[in-house]
């Protein structure tokens, strides 16, 4: 796959995520099932990953562009229709163009005016009556309304509109999931943590409808608190992961509940296997080899995600028997698949440089010298290739050690050299030591010490102290 990947500069620190123009290929190297890919999601989603596919792999864009004119047929979305018929056009031949179905436009552009009309007279005849709930259901429906014919600006702004007339936390908490929907389908990574904390200090405030089952054992959560923390976590993630913060993004992916507890988030906004995947690469970039397996591998939820995407397990195994070549490979194997998610996108070249770099610091741990020929074998690597990506990690000290560019080997520093330099910095703090002792015995022995004045010496200090009593003696 023809991906850029950004500068291996700073190879220690994470990896800034420049975007650069790509061109995708699929090919048998790099295989990608558009149907089966497309099949696990709905609504606006499919659409936004179908565009994304269509701009970013032209191999596949008109077969992408005309499942979308079809799924959009099915939708309201009347100038997005006509937007990806336009845009398939321009690509296909004489004989492939699909012309634009005028009386479907018309038809539906007339149903949603109708609608449209219909609810904001609602909305005024509400707002003169000063009916709190009437008024937040009325934002709330033209919300739903904007949102399905594509305008999810003005359906965002009615939705939070719907905040000031919310009376109850449960209605906090319905604005806030929806908000939640819409951000994450609007890739509005920044916004989402504000939306979260309101979603949580709602849910905080609602009655518990746990009981305890034992005195002194804290109460089980509610299958419904555990749905809506679910997905608050899923926000967490998405936006960890779209400001780069891959750690912070592997942590609350890993704590997700049960596919399960997603309801209509699974597929209307996500897959399970893109949550195996995002939560896999984070992980794999960030976490340590006991952290992985701690928190992945002996992970009963997450391994229902893993199951969700088979190649993440051989990945996971790979990576845990130190056999990086075959790590590298899974890598660009499936980088088309990684390259044409919307959410991974941007974060892939990053990700996959950090763990890169991670598997040459582990490999070269056990060893004091090794040659760069065998170390490219065990990754796949030309030499020239190896020490590109050698380089920076020694410069920022992520590995302790030199390159022999004659005898083409790494080495690590010399710890004979190291221990010597030990014992001579611990020599100089003793001499020096020594000095200030004798110099003091000597002061004292030619009674060149000041005293005290004796009404200042402190009967305390000399009881307590006599060894400081003794001095002035």
């Amino acid at each position: 796959m023809n991906v850029d990947l950004i500068s291996d500069n700073n190879e220690g620190k994470q990896p800034e995520t420049h975007k650069k123009s790509t061109v995708v290929v699929v090919d048998e190297d790099h295989p990608f099932d558009l149907e089966s890919y497309i099949s696990s999601y709905s609504g606006s989603t499919a659409i936004a990953r179908l565009q994304h596919i269509a701009t970013t792999c032209p191999a596949i864009a008109k077969p992408a562009l005309r499942i979308g004119i079809q799924q959009l047929l099915e939708s309201r979305d009347t100038h997005q229709y006509t937007h990806l018929t336009t845009l398939y056009n321009s690509l296909a031949t004489s004989s492939e163009i699909i012309p634009i179905n005028s009386k479907w436009v018309q038809e539906t552009a007339q149903r949603n005016a109708k609608e449209k009309n219909k609810l904001e007279t609602e909305l005024k005849t509400y707002s003169s009556n000063m009916i709190k709930e009437s008024i937040r259901m009325a934002h709330r429906d033209l919300g739903d309304y904007y949102r399905l014919v594509g305008e999810n600006a003005t359906a965002l702004k009615h939705y939070t509109k719907c905040r000031e007339y919310c009376t109850t936390s449960q209605h906090i908490l319905e604005m806030c999931i929806i908000v939640l929907e819409l951000l994450i389908e609007q890739k509005n990574y920044s916004h989402i943590s504000t939306y979260v904390f309101k979603a949580d200090s709602a849910l905080d405030t609602q009655p518990s409808s746990a009981t305890s089952t034992a005195p002194g054992t804290a109460p089980k959560k509610s299958a419904e608190r555990d749905r809506v923390q679910t997905k608050l976590d899923l926000a967490t993630a998405l936006s960890s992961l779209g400001t780069g913060q891959y750690e912070k993004a592997a942590s609350s992916f890993l704590r997700l509940g049960s596919l399960k507890s997603l309801e209509d988030w699974n597929g209307k906004l996500i897959s399970g296997s893109d949550i195996a995947i995002y939560a896999t690469l984070c992980s794999l970039a960030t976490l340590s080899r006991s952290a992985i397996k701690a928190q992945v591998l002996e992970n009963d939820n997450f391994g229902v995600y893993i199951e969700q995407e088979p190649y993440v397990r051989e990945l996971l195994d790979a990576y845990m028997a130190s056999k990086f070549h075959t790590v590298l490979a899974i890598l660009q194997r499936y980088s088309t698949r990684h390259a044409l998610d919307i959410h991974l996108a941007p974060h892939i070249s990053a990700l996959t440089v950090l763990i890169r770099n991670r598997a040459l610091v582990l490999y070269f741990q056990p060893f004091q010298s090794i040659r760069l020929e065998k170390m490219g074998q065990a990754f796949g690597l030309s030499i020239p290739e190896l020490e590109g990506y050698l380089v920076p990690l020694i410069q920022s000290g992520d590995i302790k050690g030199r390159i022999d560019s004659k005898n083409k080997a790494t080495k690590s520093q010399d710890q004979r050299a190291q221990l010597y330099q030990k014992a001579v910095q611990t020599g100089n703090e003793i001499q020096s030591t020594n000095r200030k002792l004798l110099l003091r015995m000597a002061l004292i022995h030619a009674d060149l010490v000041v005293k005290a004045p004796k009404e200042k010496k402190g009967n305390n200090l000399a009881s307590e102290h006599p060894s400081v009593a003794a001095l002035y003696d």
